[in-house]
């Protein structure tokens, strides 16, 4: 008898694990084949310290051949998944166009950015979703500071040295805090005009930065933004994004060249075409990660509502550490699928989460201990250090930790990515362009935080 064929789609978190998982328990009695755009897997928590420049961009990448033995990568974009017929439709980095057939199918397509109709934000901003965006983010925002040194603009100097990042989630968070730290320093070693400063706006609608995290280490991070100077806006959002700037929910117009979109995300559309029941975008789950409805066919991740069995009557949120555990679920369970185990649901303890602030800044609270400061900056990089799942990426990362310590930061421009190969209207473009759109508040989004749960946890 042939091999059962599995395919995953994704090698976000809980794909790569999946995929991780898998090619051990099945040991080649069955033929894995993971889908994914690009040949490795990303560690998104660290992404803004790329963006910083303290870490170089393939310390957070892993290796999909390099680490999967026994999987078969294949690189391409999904369109259409036929659940009838048990095949995956997909588009290759070259535009052709292909067909996978599967016994059984791991949906693992995570997210997109989540754009709203606010006039001008799909033209003018940028968000922070990948290596791409990370690299054109810290070129930017050292182009922006290049030509304001040279410009004999006061008014324009200050607009190019004004940076906004809407969203005080976890990912826009650490963006105004690493970024900024950036700036201050490529400012002390090269002196702005007429005394112009970098300036960093935080704005969300929510009370306070960190929203649905404990108040005690919202409170820390936020006294640590403005101890930098960082100008934290809370209750604000923006109505309109122009090219000289943005207007501010509150009347107030910022002149600035940089806005930077971290305001959440949203499950990936391809879900939606599966005709199958969703919730708020994600695909329904029982506990098993098993879609109903769907012979074979298991979720998990962003795309996925999963029961939150330790809360009745919710779903588990769409964060990085929650697919991380429900990846090695969907491994164990589609391995019992076809004989090897045996099937078991998902549960997960919370043990608390980590948000690094740069410096010696952080804020943690593990076991449901509040820690700030040096403590809290030593647990938060030991946390990234066990959590990165290759060996050489953490040696890596370690030395540029141990580099960034003791070097004065770079302040050049690579010219990698240019800013039309990063648009922010991945989502809905056609919501955000459309003419005379009614005004909108920005509603914070999922949290992707980097929350520590126990390593042994289903």
């Amino acid at each position: 008898m042939s091999r059962p064929r599995i395919v995953i789609v994704g090698a976000g978190f809980a794909g790569y694990r999946t995929a991780r998982i898998l090619s051990r328990l099945t040991r080649q009695r069955a033929d894995v084949t993971l889908l994914n755009p690009t040949d490795y897997f990303l560690y998104l928590p660290l992404l803004p310290q790329v963006a910083a420049g303290i870490l170089e961009p393939r310390r957070v990448t892993i290796s999909l051949r390099g680490t999967l033995r026994g999987v078969r990568p294949v690189l391409g974009e999904a369109d259409h998944i036929d659940l009838d017929g048990r095949i995956v439709h997909y588009t290759d980095p070259e535009g052709g166009v292909a067909t996978l057939a599967y016994d059984r199918l791991v949906l693992a397509v995570g997210s997109v950015n989540k754009l709203l109709p606010v006039p001008g934000v799909a033209e003018h901003a940028h968000g922070f979703r990948g290596l791409p965006e990370a690299l054109y983010l810290r070129d930017h925002v050292t182009r922006q500071l290049e030509l304001a040194a040279t410009s004999d603009d006061p008014k324009s100097a200050a607009a190019r040295c004004t940076f906004v990042v809407v969203g005080a989630g976890y990912t826009g968070t650490e963006v105004a805090a690493h970024m900024q730290l950036l700036t201050m320093d490529l400012a002390r070693r090269h002196p702005l005009p007429g005394g112009v400063r970098p300036r960093w706006l935080l704005l969300d609608v929510a009370p306070h930065v960190l929203p649905g995290m404990d108040e005690r280490l919202s409170v820390s991070a936020d006294r640590v933004l403005r101890r930098r100077g960082v100008e934290v806006r809370m209750g604000t959002s923006v109505r309109e994004a122009t090219h000289d700037g943005v207007l501010l929910s509150d009347g107030e117009f910022v002149e600035t060249r940089s806005l930077v979109w971290c305001v959440g995300v949203r499950p990936d559309p391809l879900v939606e075409a599966t005709g199958r029941p969703l919730e708020r975008g994600r695909l329904i789950v029982d506990p098993y990660l098993r879609v109903p409805g769907g012979a074979g066919v298991f979720a998990c991740g962003d795309a996925a509502a999963v029961p939150d069995l330790t809360n009745p009557g919710t779903f588990t949120p769409m964060t990085a550490q929650h697919a991380w555990r429900q990846g090695k679920v969907a491994a164990n369970n589609v391995a019992a699928s076809i004989g090897i185990g045996e099937s078991r649901p998902y549960r997960h303890r919370d043990l608390g989460f980590v948000v690094d602030l740069g410096g010696t800044e952080a804020a943690a609270d593990p076991l449901g201990v509040p820690l700030s400061g040096l403590p809290a900056a030593a647990v938060t990089r030991g946390y990234h250090l066990a959590a990165m799942p290759a060996a050489p990426n953490r040696v890596r990362v370690a030395a540029d930790w141990l580099l960034d310590a003791v070097l004065p930061p770079q302040g050049t421009q690579l010219g990698l990515v240019r800013s039309w190969s990063v648009p922010l209207d991945t989502a809905s473009p056609e919501l955000a362009r459309v003419p005379g759109a009614p005004e909108h508040h920005l509603a914070p989004g999922p949290v992707k935080r980097a929350d520590i749960r126990a390593e042994g946890d289903s």
